[in-house]
């Protein structure tokens, strides 16, 4: 089998390698993960290092590829775009737990996460580095723009159009037909049934507009956790982030 990495080290990261160590398609290798000691043991497996040592590592292990492990949409852009600039062709590998299910005539992008019991029906379409939760379902002819999510136990009617980096959180229900612009969350328990546009917060039965919403603003922090970190991007624009979104 071909070694791989996996970025991110959370609670996250321990379900996607749960993904592929049930798929049986890729040996990995460790994680890879900047906020925690290198040689930690997460899981059985290892902290390698950061993105820093990612040529290292690629050497070292003979890497294949890997897949980045972060819930957050927007902040998994941030280490993707990371990784490329460090190794501007490395290989991002989707997972598809075996217990998930994806139909006739799918179409898949790249570092694409299916988790346990998931269930993308056909002609439907996942971009890149998207995330298809526990029990969640894409309805048919569904289409999810690259770092969208659908999160655990969402059902959606067919043709659905989920914008980049938006996601509809835990157990909402979304009616055949809708669009979803970029940017946007749909709160746990929702029931969607019209459309919504850019950078908006929307939840409630049915689901309503509450507030405007900012690029890159968390939406995976809880109360009990406020600590933040800073990371700098390359265009020097700090993005704060909380312990759970890393």
């Amino acid at each position: 089998m071909q070694n791989v990495i996996i970025f991110g080290a959370s609670g996250h990261g321990s379900v996607v390698l749960d993904c592929i160590e049930k798929e049986g398609k890729y040996n990995v290798v460790g994680f890879v993960d900047s906020f925690k000691q290198k040689g930690t043991n997460i899981n059985g497996y290892q902290i390698l290092g950061s993105e820093k040592d990612l040529p290292y590592l690629i050497d070292s292990f003979n890497i294949f590829g890997g897949i980045v492990a972060i819930g957050d949409n927007w902040v998994r852009k941030f280490i993707v775009d990371k990784i490329f600039k460090i190794i501007p062709d490395f290989n991002f590998i989707n997972t598809i737990h075996p217990k998930a299910i994806l139909g006739k005539d799918v179409l898949l992008g790249c570092g694409n996460v299916f988790m346990p019991g998931a269930i993308v029906n056909a002609n439907s379409i996942v971009h890149d580095f998207c995330i298809i939760n526990t029990n969640s379902s894409l309805g048919h002819d569904g289409i999810m723009d690259s770092y969208s999510s659908l999160a655990p136990s969402v059902c959606t009617g067919g043709n659905l159009k989920l914008g980049r980096f938006s996601a509809v959180s835990l157990g909402a229900n979304i009616v055949n037909g809708i669009e979803i612009g970029q940017h946007t969350i749909i709160g746990a328990g929702s029931l969607v049934v019209d459309h919504f546009g850019n950078n908006i917060v929307a939840y409630g039965s049915p689901a309503k507009i509450i507030r405007k919403r900012d690029v890159g603003e968390s939406y995976l922090s809880t109360p009990k956790k406020q600590q933040f970190y800073k990371l700098e991007n390359f265009d020097n624009v700090q993005l704060n982030l909380s312990i759970q979104d890393i």
